[in-house]
């Protein structure tokens, strides 16, 4: 007799009242009727709803789902080319806007002297200013943060432009290693990782190789830097702070 119309709103995460709708606007038609007149939900019916979801999820309107689900030259290996399209650019959108966490993150003012729309050139749809106020509770008292305020107080657009790239290369070179499987306590991960220290103290502030094992743990424990990281490689964030804290024995910290 199929699934009725609660146990499909149920496995969907949708209202009832969803499902109703859907109905009545001839998106998702139930397939079949118990001898109530009960709607009851096939597999095909809820493979329909899982792209309807999908779609509605990326932000499509109605009308236009439909129009993608009844087209009749799309077979459903298309639907699944359209759909890993949709989201590799969502990933990617969504990594970029990670990255941009990261800077505001450590402990940083972000294009203090930019426009809005220099800053939107620079960070995307990503704004820095939202973390200012907890930055500055975390670290306000601290001589990092002071020195940070004060060297980003004159940076342009074309440097912060240049800090990101430079920023994301060292990420990128770091997720390669992971990606290698070359261990975090190899020599090739800590010189990347003493790179990255370096890369902090000629860009914000002095920082030693034990305040770089404070930030590598932070990575870890703060689940904000985590997906951060993460984003741009699963598991990544473990794998900075092991090289982190590897480099920094290596330098007798």
């Amino acid at each position: 007799m199929g699934y009725s119309v609660g146990q499909v709103a149920g496995f969907a995460g949708v209202t009832v009242r969803t499902l109703h709708h859907y109905d009545e606007i001839g998106l998702l038609v139930p397939s079949e009727r118990s001898h109530a007149g009960h709607r009851r939900y096939n597999d095909a019916d809820l493979d329909r709803l899982q792209r309807i979801l999908f779609y509605r999820e990326l932000g499509f309107p109605l009308d236009e789902v439909a129009v993608l689900l009844d087209d009749p030259d799309a077979d459903p290996q298309a639907h699944l080319r359209r759909q890993h399209e949709l989201l590799t650019a969502r990933i990617e959108k969504l990594r970029k806007m990670a990255a941009a966490v990261e800077h505001a993150m450590e402990a940083r003012k972000m294009g203090i002297d930019l426009t809005p729309e220099e800053k939107f050139e620079v960070f995307g749809d990503f704004d820095p200013d939202r973390y200012e106020d907890e930055v500055r509770q975390r670290w306000g008292d601290t001589d990092a943060y002071r020195e940070s305020r004060r060297r980003t107080a004159s940076y342009t657009k074309e440097d912060w432009k240049r800090l990101t790239r430079e920023m994301d290369a060292i990420h990128h070179r770091m997720a390669e290693l992971l990606d290698g499987g070359v261990p975090a306590d190899s020599e090739a991960a800590m010189d990347v990782a003493e790179e990255h220290r370096r890369f902090i103290c000629g860009g914000y502030y002095e920082c030693s190789h034990e305040m770089h094992a404070h930030l590598g743990r932070m990575y870890v424990d703060d689940p904000r830097f985590t997906a951060t990281y993460d984003n741009i490689r699963s598991g990544l964030a473990v794998y900075l702070r092991d090289a982190i804290e590897a480099n920094t024995a290596r330098h007798g910290g």
